[in-house]
């Protein structure tokens, strides 16, 4: 799976862009999150707050409970603003 990862979410893990291999039982978004927290301290620290973190697969905004595959790209980003 392709991650990728925005802002400062980019910052405390240290890496903009990663690919790995995830168990089968991952699921959803939230079971990835899950999932790499448990994994890392890095990731523990980055999704915290996963409130203030938007998600997308493939390019499409998605919720926590969007199912994924392992032959997708999902991004992690905190909520922009305009001006």
């Amino acid at each position: 799976m392709n991650l990728k990862y925005f802002a400062w979410i980019a910052e405390i893990i240290d890496k903009r862009e990663e690919s790995l291999e995830i168990p089968s039982e991952i699921e959803t978004i939230g079971q990835l999150i899950d999932y790499l927290s448990s994994i890392d301290e890095a990731y523990k620290k980055a999704f915290e707050k996963r409130k203030n973190i938007k998600f997308a697969v493939n390019q499409v905004l998605v919720n926590e409970n969007e199912l994924i595959s392992k032959a997708d790209e999902v991004a992690f980003f905190p909520p922009m603003t305009g001006g």
